[in-house]
C-alpha cells in the first residue's frame, strides 16, 4: 500500500498483504528514518505460522476473537486487507551503534524491511542460526503450555500431532524425567523425529497410542485428534489444548466415561505467560528461555522448505491447498 509521501520518508519496503479470500499482494511502503530507541531491520527470513496464517489466508478468523487473535505488527483488520505475520529473523541496519550489525528475531509480518521500537528486537545469540531462530515462537507456545501443565517425575505422557506446535512441545517433554513419552501421529514419517529425541520418546499410530496417561498435549486441530487425546487419558488425567479451529466448531467427546474419570481440558495460549509462572515469569524471561531451548540442534527437524518472499502470494495459496507438512515454511528474501 503506497503511502503519502513525507520529508521524513528515506526508505522503500515491500510487504505481504491478504487482500481478499485465497488472495494476497505484494504491497510498497515507505518507511521514515528510524526514531529514538527505534531501528531498521532487514528481514533474512520469515516464517509461516501455517494453521493460523491459512486461517487468515482465508479470511476465517472469526469476528468474535478478531481483536484477541492479532497479531502484534499487524497492518489492517481482519478478515481484509490485512499485514499479518509473526516470525520474523533479521539484521539491524540502521539505528544505535550497539544494535548495528546484529540479528534480531521480531514479531513482525512478511515485509522485506520494517522500523521497530528496540523493545521489541529480541537479540540472537551468534551461534544461533537465522533459520532455526524462527522457531523462537513456536517453541514460546511449547513452554507455555508445559507451563500450564507440567508433567510430575514419572508421569506418562502423549502428545498428540506432531506438526510446528507439538513438535515443540515432544522436544522439550523429551528432557523431563518421565516414565514414557509417546507421540502419536497417523504420519509414519514422523517415527524420525521421535528417534532424535533420545530413549524416552516413541511415535506411535493413534491406534495403538497407550491409555492411562496422566497428561497429554493435543495440537493436531483435527477432530479426530481431540477425540484421540482425550481417550488416552487416566483418572484426573489433563489434556492441554493448543489447537486453533477459527471457525470450526469440532465435536467433544464429553460422554462415556469423560465425567467418570473426572478428566480436565485446559486450553493453552501463548499472548499471556501461564498462568502458574506469571507471578515469578515474564515475556521476555520466557523468551531467554526459548533462545536456551532453540540451542538444541534437533529443532531443525521442524524446519521445511525455503520459499522466495517475491513469489509469496502464489506460495501463501499453494500451501493453503495442500496436505501440511508439519514444518515451518521458511521465507527467504534473498532469493528471487
Amino acid at each position: 500500500m503506497d503511502t503519502v509521501n513525507d520529508p521524513q520518508v528515506t526508505t522503500d519496503a515491500t510487504a505481504y498483504w491478504t487482500i481478499e479470500p485465497r488472495t494476497g499482494e505484494l504491497r510498497h511502503e515507505q518507511l521514515p528514518q528510524p526514531g529514538v530507541d527505534e531501528a531498521r531491520v532487514r528481514t533474512l527470513y520469515s516464517g509461516i505460522s501455517r494453521g493460523t496464517e491459512s486461517l487468515v489466508h482465508a479470511g476465517d478468523v472469526p469476528e468474535s476473537v478478531a481483536d484477541i487473535m492479532r497479531a502484534p505488527n499487524q497492518v489492517g483488520s481482519f478478515p481484509f486487507p490485512v499485514k499479518y505475520g509473526y516470525l520474523n529473523v533479521g539484521v539491524v541496519e540502521d539505528g544505535p551503534d550497539s544494535w548495528l550489525g546484529r540479528r534480531v528475531f521480531s514479531l513482525f509480518p512478511h515485509q522485506d524491511q520494517y522500523i521497530a521500537p528496540l523493545s521489541s528486537l529480541t537479540r540472537l545469540p551468534d551461534e544461533l542460526p537465522s533459520r532455526r531462530a524462527l522457531l523462537a515462537g513456536a517453541v514460546e507456545t511449547a513452554i507455555n503450555a508445559i507451563w500450564d501443565s507440567p508433567p510430575l517425575y514419572g508421569d506418562r505422557i502423549a502428545v498428540v500431532g506432531s506438526g510446528l506446535i507439538g513438535g515443540s512441545v515432544a522436544v522439550l517433554l523429551s528432557q523431563f524425567p518421565v516414565e514414557r513419552l509417546q507421540i502419536v501421529d497417523p504420519d509414519p514419517a514422523k517415527e524420525h523425529f521421535a528417534q532424535k529425541l533420545g530413549l524416552r520418546a516413541e511415535w506411535v499410530h493413534p491406534d495403538d497410542a497407550l491409555e492411562d496417561c496422566d497428561v497429554v498435549y493435543h495440537a493436531s486441530a483435527s477432530e479426530s485428534g481431540l477425540a484421540t487425546a482425550l481417550s488416552l487419558l487416566g483418572v484426573e488425567g489433563e489434556m492441554v489444548e493448543l489447537s486453533w479451529y477459527g471457525e470450526r466448531t469440532p465435536q467433544v467427546p464429553l460422554g462415556a466415561n469423560f465425567h467418570a474419570r473426572r478428566l480436565t481440558i485446559r486450553a493453552s495460549q501463548v499472548s499471556q505467560v501461564a498462568a502458574a509462572r506469571r507471578a515469578r515469569k515474564t515475556a521476555a524471561d520466557r523468551m531467554d528461555l526459548v533462545l536456551t531451548a532453540l540451542e538444541n540442534p534437533v529443532f531443525d527437524e521442524l524446519l521445511g522448505s525455503d520459499h522466495s518472499f517475491w513469489q509469496l502470494p502464489d506460495v501463501m495459496e499453494r500451501l493453503h491447498s495442500s496436505t501440511p507438512s508439519g514444518r515451518l515454511e521458511i521465507v527467504d528474501y534473498e532469493t528471487t
